[in-house]
Formats: C-alpha cells, sequence, structure tokens
C-alpha cells in the first residue's frame, strides 16, 4: 500500500513553467514506478508521463515532449514533473500514480494521489 499527495499546481501564464511534486508513504517507494496523468474538464483521464523504479527509463505522452521532464529522488520519496512551456491546453488536474498494472500508458496503475490544479492563462 502506498499513499501518494501532489503539490505544486497553481496559476501560470502560457510560456510559463511549475514544477510538480508527489511525495509517497511508505518505505517501498523505489519498488514503485511511477507517472503522472491529467484530466481536463469534460475530458478523459490521459497519460503524461511515466519513470521505471531505479529512474533509468522515462516515457513521455507526444504533446509533452520536449517540454515536460519526469524525474524521481527514491530518498525522497518523491517524483517530480517539470513542465516547461506550458499552454492553455495543458490546463488540467495532474494525478501521481504509482504501479502500474500493466502498460505505463494507460490508466490501468494501482495507487493514484488526489490530484492538484494546474491552470494556464493566456
Amino acid at each position: 500500500q502506498v499513499q501518494l499527495v501532489e503539490s505544486g499546481g497553481g496559476l501560470v501564464q502560457a510560456g510559463g513553467s511549475l514544477r510538480l511534486s508527489c511525495a509517497a508513504s511508505g518505505r517501498t517507494f523505489s519498488t514503485y514506478a511511477m507517472g503522472w496523468f491529467r484530466q481536463a474538464p469534460g475530458k478523459e483521464r490521459e497519460f503524461v508521463a511515466a519513470i521505471t523504479r531505479t529512474g533509468g527509463s522515462t516515457y513521455y505522452a507526444d504533446f509533452v515532449k520536449g517540454r515536460f521532464t519526469i524525474s524521481r529522488v527514491n530518498a525522497k520519496n518523491t517524483v517530480y514533473l517539470q513542465m516547461n512551456s506550458l499552454k492553455l491546453e495543458d490546463t488540467a488536474v495532474y494525478y501521481c500514480a504509482a504501479d502500474p498494472l500493466s502498460s505505463y500508458y494507460n490508466t490501468g496503475w494501482n495507487y493514484w494521489g488526489q490530484g492538484t490544479q494546474v491552470t494556464v492563462s493566456s
């Protein structure tokens, strides 16, 4: 069992940056792959990025490649999402997730945080 708490969301102008953090409870953080998803109003939740247990490999949705970076510090039980060059369409609730059941790219993950709102304004 792991509990996830996201932070770092807020209001930012288009072109700006934000860094999201996700703190995990428990001593087994390093055994979980971690991911970030987002859900905009009226849309389904979608994959944003994922990182393997050691941080050796990362995966991104095409719409964030080159703009977002996922990273983790296992000693701090924390995963990050650095978001640069933000666009209006990045506005969504961003969720942290742990331990994918199968593919990183779908929403079948075991554990979820409560989400943090990111709003990009013009």
